[in-house]
């Protein structure tokens, strides 16, 4: 019997690429970069970056084959690595790439007491996990798809997400450019609705037509009651789902919204384990669950989108700041899965950098083509690497 390679080095890298407009879209007049190059968007009081960062993580096993992960760096990257080198990197050392859902168990188990059950340090266990299962599937030469028990599709359907324009009417005509392309379903964002969500509901309807699919995320703008009567005023726009209503630690809050809303809800982006996600679940705070590859790594992702399909719900995973490699990693589950409709295109980003890696994945005419080859299927490009510091 061979002998099993195992883990022999980890290294983290932040990645940094500039871009010209800001993520969402062009800044408001008083949305104005602080000497670190963050922002604030004043619909949502959330900071992002005015680049595009990302944190990378490379497994090396003892044969000297190599697996890739990824995680959002998108706010204080360092903290991520600084977790990953100090404290997860000694403990996943020696051990069998194989045992990758185990291994989150034991990485997770490190921080229980202390209370780390979200943010930065299952972000950094994310990271590690898609790498671990990247290099199993390199050093067996099967996807992560075929390690989860195959394949169910190898095309998935992809909605438009984000129209990153100015004014309302260059939005609309996005929207227009994208359908013509062959793109079925898109999501508008409330943070940048400028014009107010319910005349962009509209503009895009009247648009677009009847047998668009429309989505809108709310970015935590709104409290239950707000959201409520903001979903009955959408509802004769027929859109496909309302996403993340209102704060996202306020549970009675999410399933007042699910119980009232005349359309379903979708959340999830900002959750990262079972645990979060169990007492929505048991609350009935949505009809859609949306796991994020980069917050929750391949073995939770699986896990969450098993409760998904056990409670009634639809799995469209959610997909942001990606360079390619958590991306590729959702794709690799969410074919896996019985109950989803669709999986989020944020094509401002995916497009940019899908030429920096090596991989077979695309996205054109409304579907993504699943990547085919071992891991994840995608490696990152020494232009892709030039833009990354060792960390």
């Amino acid at each position: 019997m061979p002998a099993v390679a195992r883990v022999t080095q980890v290294e983290c890298f932040i990645v940094t690429l500039p871009r010209d407009v800001p993520y969402l879209g062009p800044l408001a007049a008083d949305e104005q970069p602080n000497p670190r190059g963050y922002f604030v968007r004043r619909g949502n009081r959330t900071i992002y970056p005015t680049v595009d960062r990302t944190v990378l993580v490379k497994i090396t096993a003892a044969d000297g084959t190599v697996g890739w992960g990824e995680t959002y760096g998108i706010v204080a990257p360092k903290a991520v690595t600084e977790i990953i080198n100090d404290v997860l990197a000694p403990v996943v050392a020696g051990r069998d790439p194989r045992d990758a859902a185990s291994i989150w168990d034991d990485l997770y188990d490190l921080m229980r007491v202390r209370g780390h059950f979200g943010g930065f340090y299952v972000d950094a266990i994310a990271a590690v996990d898609i790498a671990l299962w990247d290099l199993r599937g390199r050093i067996e030469n099967r996807s992560i798809a075929e390690l989860l028990g195959g394949a169910r599709r190898t095309r998935i359907p992809a909605y438009v997400s984000g129209l990153p324009r100015a004014t309302l009417a260059e939005r609309v005509d996005l929207a227009r450019e994208w359908v013509g392309k062959g793109y079925r379903a898109l999501k508008f964002a409330a943070v940048v609705s400028h014009e107010g969500v319910i005349a962009e509901a509209r503009a895009l309807r009247e648009g677009l037509g009847p047998d668009i699919e429309i989505m809108v995320d709310l970015h935590w703008k709104y409290t239950a009651e707000e959201a409520i009567r903001l979903a009955g005023e959408l509802a004769p726009y027929r859109l496909a789902f309302i996403e993340a209503p209102c704060k996202p630690e306020d549970i009675e809050g999410q399933a007042k919204v699910a119980t009232h809303a005349p359309m379903p809800v979708a959340l999830g982006e900002e959750l990262r384990t079972i645990h979060e996600f169990q007492p929505r679940f048991a609350r009935d705070c949505m009809r859609i669950v949306q796991p994020e590859m980069g917050h929750t790594g391949v073995t939770q992702f699986q896990a969450i989108g098993r409760m998904a399909e056990a409670s009634g719900c639809a799995v469209i995973p959610h997909a942001a700041g990606s360079v390619g490699i958590f991306i590729a990693a959702s794709l690799q589950v969410a074919a896996t899965l019985p109950n989803l409709p669709w999986h989020e295109y944020q094509h401002s980003i995916f497009d940019r950098y899908l030429p920096l890696t090596r991989t077979t994945m695309t996205c054109a005419a409304g579907f993504y083509e699943l990547p085919a080859g071992p891991g994840h299927g995608v490696v990152p490009t020494q232009e892709l690497l030039r833009h990354a510091v060792a960390a």
